[in-house]
């Protein structure tokens, strides 16, 4: 994905782009052995739904006819945050939810539908070219066969040879930052019913640093569930039926079981260990070479149950929109200053949540503590405030940064619940024109096991 939409903004000023890919690209949607998360969970967030729209308009629309489901991230989901579902409200903040092969060959028919690209499918990458001085990137090695290009973008995702291709060109490696957070997780489809969860399109459980068990369950194209159970520092959940079923027994919340305890299962399940998130400093090196780009997961690999790999690559595909249309120079060096900033929100929101698990092998910062502390309180506020609620949405969508969520007006209502003091706008059933709370049969505030 990383590289089909750095491929489609660089058409805006390069003549001609190429597409190197290693697998055999199928024809329509399909499973791709280079995609091995594709088994899994997938779903935009609101920032990655508006950049692809504002990059192929009109493929929302194409995306829901072909049974991806648009959805309100507030008000059709069930979040489920220190013991009970965060209020519910028409946020205006609209998700999209389908496979992720659906999603990537509708964006892979536009992008090579476009006459500037070609695709060498079936290629795989052995090195870099450069100049004589080793200055510049000039093309890549491909089965003997050189391709020459005035930029070269790296999108191989979390396995990038790039640190070994710099270094053979005499450059350091880029400094690296992990968190390793042992996570194992398994995904199963389900029949999806209309009466389902009462019609909302998904549920978000979050492992609890006590439990360490979560799961996240969405609605997908075909009538179908995708649902994925997460353990941390436990090994991986089963991906045989009855124990999977099983498994979601045991989350924090009875959502997830209620379904697939009484849901069709759909083919095999598919199991995945991730050991760590993984950010590599680009921006930071003293020496880069001209012609040359580091992209998506091959910069930064986050923790995938937070859903934000698709949505940073979109960022960054604006970001490498703006660099490559300023100046041919530099590219690199600049680029990797401003993708360093699309990235700071995911990492410390990824990062900082993990390291509520005294097991996760991170830095932890002198105000981690603090952090995750006023985080659990705001969670707790956002079970019946919404403006608490919207806060946390718009941080986690990427469409604000996270000191936004300590504002003083959002602070203030924090600290109101903390002390058991209802806000004015919820006592008295008021909220800000753009928060329309949900009426529905579960209340915001209903407690469930812990």
């Amino acid at each position: 994905m990383a590289g089909l939409l750095a491929a489609r903004v660089l058409t805006d000023t390069y003549e001609t782009v190429t597409i190197v890919e290693r697998d055999a690209l199928p024809d329509g949607p399909a499973h791709r052995r280079g995609v091995p998360q594709g088994h899994h969970t997938h779903g935009l967030l609101a920032s990655g739904r508006a950049v692809l729209e504002s990059l192929f308009p009109g493929i929302e629309q194409e995306l829901v006819a072909r049974g991806a489901l648009a959805n309100d991230i507030a008000n059709d989901s069930r979040w489920f945050f220190e013991g009970a579902c965060l209020q519910r409200f028409d946020s205006g903040l609209r998700g999209l939810l389908m496979t992720r092969p659906l999603l990537e060959s509708v964006v892979r028919a536009r992008v090579i539908a476009n006459p500037r690209i070609r695709v060498c499918d079936a290629w795989a990458v052995e090195r870099l070219v450069a100049s004589a001085d080793r200055t510049r990137v000039t093309g890549i090695m491909s089965g003997g066969r050189t391709i020459h290009a005035d930029l070269v973008v790296d999108a191989t995702g979390r396995g990038s040879r790039s640190a070994v291709w710099l270094e053979s060109l005499g450059y350091e490696r880029p400094m690296e930052e992990s968190v390793h957070v042992a996570l194992g997780y398994a995904t199963r489809f389900f029949r999806r019913r209309a009466t389902d969860l009462g019609g909302d399109t998904a549920v978000v459980v979050p492992p609890t640093p006590v439990g360490k068990r979560g799961g996240v369950m969405l609605a997908q194209e075909g009538d179908r569930w995708t649902v994925t159970l997460i353990a941390h520092f436990g090994g991986v959940p089963p991906d045989e039926l009855g124990a999977f079923v099983e498994f979601a027994r045991t989350l924090p919340a009875p959502f997830i079981h209620d379904v697939v305890s009484r849901a069709d299962p759909i083919g095999d399940g598919a199991s995945t260990r991730f050991p760590a998130s993984v950010r590599r400093r680009y921006e930071r090196l003293a020496r880069f070479p001209e012609g040359y780009v580091v992209f998506g997961d091959a910069i930064c690999s986050f923790n995938p149950i937070y859903g934000q790999g698709m949505s940073v690559a979109a960022l960054q595909a604006i970001e490498l929109q703006k660099t490559v249309a300023e100046a041919r120079d530099e590219v690199g060096r600049r680029f990797f200053r401003r993708a360093a900033r699309v990235v700071d929100i995911p990492w410390s929101i990824a990062a900082g949540s993990d390291l509520r698990m005294p097991e996760t092998v991170g830095r932890r910062g002198a105000g981690v503590s603090f952090v995750n502390w006023y985080m659990a309180k705001l969670h707790q506020a956002a079970h019946r405030d919404p403006v608490a609620a919207l806060a946390f949405h718009r941080v986690s969508n990427l469409l604000a940064p996270p000191p936004t969520v300590m504002h003083p007006r959002v602070a203030l209502r924090v600290l109101l619940a903390h002390l058991g003091v209802r806000s004015r706008n919820v006592q008295s059933g008021r909220v800000p024109p753009a928060v329309r709370t949900r009426a529905g049969a579960d209340a915001p505030g209903r407690r469930l096991h812990s």
